[in-house]
Parts: C-alpha cells; structure tokens; sequence
C-alpha cells in the first residue's frame, strides 16, 4: 500500500512539473512583446522566410559541392540479335591479307576487285558487359568561382527577406494589440458610465416617486440609458472581433482564449522628432537592404555572362571492365578464356583505364554572349533606377508618417482636455440636478457628450499609436537590432 502511494506521489509530480512546464511556455495573458515573441515563433510567413534560409544555406553547399570530385559508376549489358556487317571492296578485302595478287581470284569468284561485299563483324560479339566508374575533377571554372559569390548573395537575400518578413508581422501584431488594448479599455468606460446612468436612473425615480421630478425626466434617462447597454452590446462584439483578428496575426488557435495585458497609459507615443531622426540612414530600411541584395545578384549575374567566357580546365579518369560474348548468358559466366598473352584465363571480363585532362576554350557562339551579357546589363540598370525610385518613396513615406504623428499627437492632446473638461460638465450638471437647481435635459446632454469625447479620446489615442507605429515602420526602427 505504501508503494502505490508512493506511486500515486511521483504521478502528480511529474502532472504538475508537466502543467507548469506548459503554464510557462505560454503565458496565461500576453504583453505586447509577448504578442510579437509568439507571433514571430509561430507566424507562417516568418517560418517559410526561415525555411528559405535554410534553402539558402543549402543552395552554398550546393554550389560548393560542384567543385569536389564528381563519381559516377555505370553496369551495362547489351545483346545484338544481329550486329552491322562491314562493307569494303573484293581489293580491300583481300589487299591487306598475305595472299598473293594471283590468288585474289579464288576467292569470291564472279565479282570484280571494285564490287562491295558485306562480311560478318568478327570483331565484336553479339553480347557484352561494361562495368566501370567516372571520375571528373575540376580544375578551374570561371562560373564556379562567380557561382559561389552568387549562392552566398542569395543566402544573404534570403536573411534580409526574413527580416523585412518579421518587420511586416511585427507592424501587424502591434497595430492588433493596440486596437484590442483600446477596446479594453473603452469596455471599463461603458460600464462605468452605465453604472453612473442607472445610478441617476435609480435617484430620479425615487424622486419622481417623492413628486420632486416628472415621469419624462425618468423616461428621457431611462432611454439614454437603454441606448448605451445597446452601444455597449454591439461594442463588446467588435472588441472579440478585435481579439480574434489579433489571434490571427500571432497564428494563434482561434478556439483557445487570450488574455491581453498592459494599459493604454503605458504606450510611449511621444516622442522628440528632431532627436528621433539623428543619425538615420536609408540603409536601415529592411526593403533597402532587399534591394541592395538584390543589385549584388545582378551584378554576379552579368559578372558570370563574362566569366562564362573563359576556358574550362578540368581532370578525368575512367576504370573498369569490358566482356563479350557469343550469348547474353556468357555475359555472367566465370568460365575460362584465352587472355590477350595467349595464356587461359580466370574469366572473361578484362580492365581498362584513361585518364586526361579537359580544356574547353569558348571560340564563338554567334554572338548569343554579346546578347546575354547586354541583357544582363540592362537588368542591373533597371535595379539600379529602382534605388532612386525607391528612395522618393521613403521620403514621401516619412514625410508623410512624421506629419501623420504630428497631427494625432496634437488631436490627442486637445482630446484629452476636451474629455477632462465633458467630465468636469457632466459632474457639475449632476450635481445642479441632484439639489434641484439643474435641468434633467441638461444632464442627458451632458452624459452624451462626455461619452462623444471619451470616444473622440480613445480614438485619438488609438491612432497617435498606430501613427507612432507607422513612423517607426518609415525610419526602419519597428524591429529592434536584437531581433534582426
């Protein structure tokens, strides 16, 4: 009994350990940076980006595994059910033979020394046997040598594409997670202003019911009352509608629940222009650096046209054994054979070997290099042209992004003291009501239209931070150095 508790014991351990383990990996309610972290974990883009990288790296051993010794083995067997015959002339034929001129006419009789006769190829047999293996080295290629500038080039693209792939899912979680962190906190504003709204529902009815206020004052309350539950209702789909859309930026499962930490209050969206620009440099833009790649692959590119020009030296050898024979089966047999000395030998397979050197000197090709390498030429301008098109985009955009912020910040701030002072309205109208010196419609007014400014507030805040988003996108700082 004391050993199945013991048992029992170490079960809920290895449970519990199991359970925080996974409490750990995945936190119960995600900050922003926790957002970002998971999303560039788990995103689809950001994983196939990874993956190009790997193809990438694989692409350079590729490239350099071209100038390693290239092996190749190679088993044939062939049968001729009937081989080509040899075609020569009666004089030929016979001319080389040790016969003399006067015997020529013995043989094949009626036909003249010029007339064709066709003979069995006693030279070969109708089945044979090749078993051997190929070696080629090179020595020296002047495209091997661009080619392996050109596979590190394209690793390097693939790294900068990765980047420019985490700065887009980046950008889109942020923006997500700001519009789930403003709904949040517009949630606790209907709520609280509900509250305040049946609270003064509750006090004028009681009023109403002592003949202090009229059954219009309660029915006008009660109306603005109704409506915001009804905002609130519709609100609080669109807030689970922002929470999902977030959830399909981090590639999180859509079934399972998420909790977003933080508070508006703790988004810096402030900031110096002037100081925020000192030392920028195009080359801090991911799509810039892409580009850049890009020019560098073109530019091997019209590099191997020229090199492709140059000669080929590269190094061979081939080894093996060579049979024949009358039949396809004594292709197979290991019986005795008389050998090249005369002697009998063991089988009837015998070896062979070569070995060279290859040198391939292009002459001329009809002009098709001229062609390829003004192509090539021409492409690499266009990449080029791209840079300064490029470059007026980048001004336009941080231009555009800096005035943007400009503009939200300034609505925040006047949003921001147009909420204090609705509040301040709203407060004193309540007050007048409650001790009789205020209208009831001055009250309504005043809830709606401190509801319109904490909405104009909210709404500015939201976009002064995805502006600050935008201009962190257009100065190429929305990803931190750490995560490049």
């Amino acid at each position: 009994m004391n050993q199945f508790y013991k048992q029992l014991l170490i079960a809920i351990a290895f449970v519990t350990a199991g359970g925080a383990r996974a409490q750990q990996q995945t936190p119960s309610s995600f900050t922003l940076e926790q957002c970002i972290e998971y999303a560039l974990i788990n995103s689809v883009n950001v994983q196939n980006a990874q993956i190009d990288q790997q193809i990438a790296a694989a692409k350079v051993k590729e490239t350099a595994a071209l100038g390693l010794p290239q092996v190749d083995g190679s088993i044939s067997v062939q049968h001729n059910e009937n081989l080509r015959r040899f075609f020569s002339t009666k004089q030929r034929a016979f001319g080389f033979s040790n016969l003399p001129a006067a015997d020529y006419p013995n043989f094949l009789p009626g036909l003249g020394d010029n007339d064709v006769i066709a003979s069995q190829n006693f030279f070969q047999l109708k089945s044979s046997g090749d078993a051997g293996i190929n070696v080629n080295q090179l020595l020296f290629s002047g495209s091997y040598i661009v080619g392996l500038q050109a596979s590190k080039a394209y690793k390097d693209l693939s790294v900068k594409t990765a980047i420019q792939t985490k700065e887009q899912v980046v950008e889109q979680v942020t923006k997500a997670y700001y519009s789930v962190l403003i709904n949040q906190e517009r949630a606790e504003l209907f709520d609280n202003n509900i509250s305040r709204l049946d609270s003064l529902l509750k006090n004028t009815l009681a009023l109403n019911k002592n003949g202090f206020a009229e059954g219009i004052d309660v029915d006008r309350i009660r109306v603005a009352y109704n409506n915001l539950k009804t905002e609130r209702d519709n609100f609080l789909r669109i807030r689970d509608l922002s929470v999902e859309l977030l959830k399909f930026q981090m590639n999180y499962a859509l079934d399972q629940p998420l909790e977003v930490a933080g508070k508006i209050a703790d988004a810096k969206v402030d900031l110096d222009l002037v100081g925020y620009k000192e030392g920028w440099d195009y080359k801090t833009r991911s799509d810039y650096r892409v580009l850049e790649a890009n020019q560098r692959l073109q530019a091997l590119s019209l590099k191997n046209q020229y090199a492709s020009a140059l000669p080929t030296l590269s190094a061979f050898a081939n080894l093996g054994y060579f049979t024949q024979s009358t039949d396809i089966g004594g292709v197979f047999s290991t019986s005795s054979n008389i050998s090249d000395n005369g002697q009998v030998g063991p089988d009837k397979w015998y070896g062979y070997s070569l070995f060279g050197v290859s040198l391939n000197l292009p002459l001329f090709g009809g002009f098709q290099k001229h062609y390829k390498i003004q192509q090539e030429r021409l492409t690499l301008k266009k990449v080029e042209n791209g840079f300064r098109n490029l470059k007026q985009g980048i001004d336009l955009q941080i231009k555009q992004a800096s005035i943007n912020f400009e503009n939200a910040i300034t609505s925040l701030s006047a949003q921001n003291e147009n909420m204090d002072l609705a509040n301040n309205v709203a407060r004193i109208t309540k007050i007048k009501y409650e001790q009789g010196v205020g209208s009831n419609l001055e009250v309504v007014d005043a809830e709606n239209s401190l509801r319109q400014a904490q909405t104009n507030y909210y709404s500015a805040m939201f976009d002064a931070m995805i502006a600050k988003v935008d201009l962190d996108k257009a100065f190429g700082k929305l990803v931190p150095p750490s995560k490049n």
